[in-house]
């Protein structure tokens, strides 16, 4: 029975992206059915990141120690080009307010897991990858909602400690306790973990597809706007990432997972946190960065695994590399 949900699970996986686009049209032709989904969008995100929790151990954060300047580097850039990059895109094409505050709060949001897969596929550095990812999930109830407010407080009201309080109770909580409980009964964890990613994608499906039924009437009018302004922000965020790390002396694997750790956002939690706190609108570009996203990392990371890195890195990044 155990094999049989794996799986399943690998096929909802695998076409993650054909589930999306399906049934986020599904909900904007019929669109009732899944408005009655948005009360309980923060509870699924809750279990999206106790998943997420699950897959992670003390161990990711032991790059920490040992490479703190290439974890520092990657969530500093993380916390800095996207913001921005949501931040001038809604300005160069005049967004609306909701539409130009959801950018920013994409951009704001903490990388999500598929970066791990991307740096994975790419042949990047996928020890640095979980950790930057680790590190930056766990700073995100400090970091996402003050840039938020740093960005875009002129554009629409701002309850900022809310904002903190919901991330903290949506990100930190179940993250905890997911590696709680993977250090706690790893046996038990290790069976379910093949099941977990199809859970979270399942969730992020229905997700996406209340947020589209709750502004289809909205989207007609800005969906051609919306789409090029995630576009943009995506585009810089895969490149500037990739070539700010060049920029301060990180080799070519280096590089790559930390194009992916700038480029793909955890979109669920901007999503939540839209509409929990802002105009549904706001939700729409984490929508559909969602759907963007992965499309744009799976071409890159095919071009990138297709290609092996320049260079190998040093001895040093070889050691660490086998004891990860």
């Amino acid at each position: 029975m155990i094999k049989f949900f794996e799986k399943l699970a690998a096929l909802v996986c695998k076409y993650m992206t054909v589930w999306v686009l399906l049934f986020s049209t599904i909900a904007f032709v019929n669109p009732a059915p899944f408005k009655l989904v948005g009360p309980y969008i923060s509870y699924m995100l809750g279990v999206i990141m106790l998943g997420m929790g699950l897959t992670m151990s003390l161990k990711d954060f032991r790059l920490v120690l040992t490479r703190p300047k290439d974890v520092f580097y990657g969530v500093a850039f993380r916390y800095l080009i996207m913001p921005l990059a949501g931040f001038f895109v809604a300005k160069l094409l005049g967004l609306p307010p909701a539409l130009a505050a959801g950018m920013v709060l994409l951009g704001a949001a903490p990388s999500g897991t598929g970066s791990n897969v991307m740096t994975y596929i790419a042949k990047g550095d996928t020890a640095l990858s979980i950790t930057v990812s680790s590190v930056n999930t766990m700073l995100a109830p400090i970091l996402t909602p003050y840039i938020f407010l740093l960005l875009a407080g002129s554009m629409i009201p701002i309850n900022v400690t809310a904002l903190l309080i919901d991330i903290v109770k949506i990100v930190l909580i179940p993250v905890s306790a997911g590696v709680i409980l993977h250090m706690a009964a790893p046996k038990l964890v290790e069976k379910i973990i093949k099941i977990v990613p199809a859970i979270s994608v399942i969730f992020i499906i229905t997700i996406l597809a209340s947020v589209v039924a709750l502004n289809a009437a909205k989207m007609v009018m800005v969906a051609l706007v919306l789409c090029v302004a995630v576009i943009l922000q995506n585009v810089f965020g895969l490149s500037l990432g990739y070539y700010s790390a060049k920029a301060v002396g990180m080799s070519p694997k280096k590089s790559r997972a930390i194009a992916f750790e700038i480029g793909m956002e955890n979109s669920g939690l901007a999503v939540a946190l839209a509409l929990a706190h802002l105009d549904p609108m706001a939700a729409l570009p984490a929508a559909v960065g969602t759907v963007w996203e992965y499309i744009s990392g799976s071409v890159l990371a095919s071009y990138w695994g297709s290609r092996p890195p320049e260079e190998e890195g040093t001895e040093t990044e070889r050691e660490v590399a086998l004891v990860e």
